[in-house]
């Protein structure tokens, strides 16, 4: 089994892409394989290097802050459970937490098609404004563009967020031992399931809302029940898969997921089998996985399901030394897979 995974072995993907196609925008194989020939490529220093959602900065007098940024195109951009100004506020802040910083400030840029209607830009701006409040962050500063009608798809929206990171606070893949436990915060899918069935193309109703929320307060309480957690990253683009695969990578060890303790809402499950689209693969806005010492996984696990947002939290697999950079999943019949990244777009726009 060993030497049949090692073929499977995780490398960066080569771009072999002449042009840009939406594949590059889902988070998996085509995506890393561009931000490494491309971005990475061109920008290349130890801080962009870690390719975190964020990056961690020291100041001349020995603080740390985490910055993020990120840039919001989902459409529909109202959909059940919020829209792409809930999204543009929520989804900044979480970069800033899994960094293990404390959201404090957000810019804001939109690009505005010639045409937009003013009161859904106002309805927008209302959501970001009660999704700050909400996650305790003000928005300072910001700009706006307008370009051409037929130039744009309505209105994208870019947030660059900072934060202060506690002084006893290291979060980082390289901390990753085996014999960890890998903690999910919740069910998985439920935002992307939500925005592909809030389109209308498919002729299936199902009551599934979106998760987005800002995850800052769950991540305090988990590090306060588990001050050795490791390693956060909340699971958007790509979903569970593709995360856990960029932490085996990362870490040099192997995640092993256990089918049967992933936490899916029947909605979801059912939409996705009809879709055939696996749940590990599905984005979400309100939910992390975290990796903690195993000796502070029960009390972890406690504190995310002591609050709404982590009700549903669950243990769902370990670190371990073999097989190295690879992603295993222990299914309900007792055998193995390969859980790999994912490849191609099956939910394009989807934040």
């Amino acid at each position: 089994m060993i030497e049949r995974i090692e073929s499977f072995r995780r490398r960066r993907p080569r771009l072999l892409d002449d042009h840009i196609t939406l594949a590059h925008g889902a988070g998996g194989k085509a995506s890393a394989a561009l931000v490494d020939a491309v971005f990475l490529d061109a920008f290349r220093n130890p801080l962009l290097e870690s390719l975190g959602d964020g990056a961690v900065l020291t100041l001349p007098g020995g603080e740390r802050i985490a910055m993020s940024t990120d840039s919001f195109v989902v459409q529909p951009r109202r959909f059940p459970g919020g829209s792409i100004g809930t999204l543009a506020v929520h989804g900044t802040c979480n970069d800033l937490a899994m960094a293990g910083a404390v959201p404090s400030w957000i810019s804001a840029a939109f690009v505005l098609e010639e045409g937009f209607p003013i009161a859904e830009l106002r309805e927008i701006v209302a959501d970001m404004a009660a999704a700050a409040a909400d996650a305790g962050v003000q928005i300072v500063t910001g700009d706006t563009k307008v370009v051409p009608n037929g130039a744009a798809d309505g209105v994208f929206i870019t947030t660059t967020g900072t934060g202060v990171i506690p002084a006893d606070r290291t979060l980082k893949a390289g901390a990753v031992r085996a014999g960890d436990r890998v903690l999910l915060s919740g069910s998985m899918g439920d935002h992307g399931m939500a925005v592909l069935l809030a389109r209308g193309d498919l002729a299936i109703e199902a009551d599934i809302a979106s998760d987005t929320a800002s995850l800052s307060p769950l991540v305090e309480l988990l590090m306060a029940a588990a001050p050795s957690t490791r390693w956060l990253r909340d699971a958007t683009r790509g979903g569970v898969g593709t995360v856990c695969n960029e932490l085996a990578q990362s870490c040099g060890l192997g995640v092993v997921l256990d089918e049967e303790r992933l936490p899916v809402r029947p909605m979801v499950n059912g939409a996705c089998e009809l879709l055939g689209i696996d749940p590990l693969y599905v984005a979400n806005e309100g939910k992390f996985v975290a990796v903690v010492a195993a000796a502070e996984a029960e009390a972890g696990l406690a504190a995310l399901r002591s609050h709404p947002l982590g009700s549903d939290a669950a243990d769902v697999g370990e670190i371990v030394t073999e097989p190295r950079e690879s992603v295993l999943l222990r299914t309900g019949f007792g055998g193995t897979r390969i859980v790999d990244m994912l490849v191609g777009d099956p939910l394009p726009r989807i934040c």
